[in-house]
């Protein structure tokens, strides 16, 4: 009679024990399927899964043109100016460029549009002297009577993606990129009787340019931006003397900050 309290008792506890691991299972097994069955992330969602940025705030509407661009100038003039081992220098010169901007939004924060760039530099360079070594026994090179003239003029095709910085409507990044087509023309001259060399050639480029852009009122902002990656493509006809004919063609992959690309500028928002 005692074997079979006991037969009893082990049964009891072994279908108790039975019990409680199918029942923690089972319990498992409902929160697996419903983490599996909650609904996907969008592509929205997932972007802004890092909280960085909140994509949904409607920084440049649909519908919106832009109207903008950057323009610099500036001269120099030496004289008796002495830099390295390069003294004795006179020269003067400038540096001139523009470039306008128009862009369409066609949807919420991404606008697509036309820039146009124009720049032209001058040097003339009177005298300079080169020197290498002592007195004695250096190298002393003399430059005078220099004239170099280069024209550049450009059209570019670009899109823009904006990233709001939060739900703030003034601050926002963004990422223009470009595809660049234009031509150049150059002329030097140098010594007397004078010695002459005309080129001529075109470029092709594809370019990143990030930067940022702050609202200063409602429609006007100030932007920058700088180059960090490109591709370019040149190709140059030279007639030197009007006898002699060269060619050159450069090609160039670019993945590293540009800090001449740097560019400040202003834009309506309209």
């Amino acid at each position: 009679m005692n074997a079979m309290k006991w037969v009893l008792w082990l049964a009891v506890l072994c279908f108790d024990a039975t019990q409680a691991l199918y029942g923690q299972t089972s319990a498992d097994e409902t929160l697996l399927s419903a983490s599996t069955d909650e609904t996907p992330l969008s592509d929205e969602e997932r972007r802004t899964q890092r909280g960085l940025t909140d994509i949904r705030t409607e920084f440049v509407p649909k519908g919106q043109w832009i109207f903008g661009g950057t323009a610099s100038y500036s001269t120099h003039t030496n004289e008796s100016y002495q830099f390295l081992i390069i003294d004795g220098i006179g020269s003067e010169g400038y540096n001139f460029r523009v470039s306008p901007l128009i862009a369409y939004a066609l949807r919420t924060n991404m606008a697509v549009g036309g820039r146009f760039i124009y720049s032209r530099t001058l040097l003339k360079l009177n005298s300079a002297n080169l020197k290498f070594g002592d007195e004695e026994s250096g190298t002393d090179i003399r430059i005078q009577d220099f004239y170099a003239l280069r024209s550049s003029y450009q059209a570019a095709a670009i899109w823009r993606q904006y990233i709001p910085l939060g739900r703030n409507k003034r601050f926002a990044l963004f990422n223009e990129m470009s595809f660049t087509c234009g031509g150049v023309q150059a002329k030097f001259a140098n010594d007397a009787p004078v010695k002459g060399t005309y080129e001529r050639g075109f470029t092709f480029a594809l370019g990143v340019s990030p930067g940022i852009v702050a609202f200063a009122t409602n429609n006007m902002a100030i932007e920058v931006n700088v180059g960090v990656m490109g591709i370019t493509y040149n190709r140059t006809k030279q007639v030197h003397n009007q006898v002699t004919v060269g060619h050159r063609s450069t090609s160039m992959m670019n993945f590293k900050v540009n800090i001449l690309s740097i560019g400040l500028g202003m834009a309506f928002y309209l």
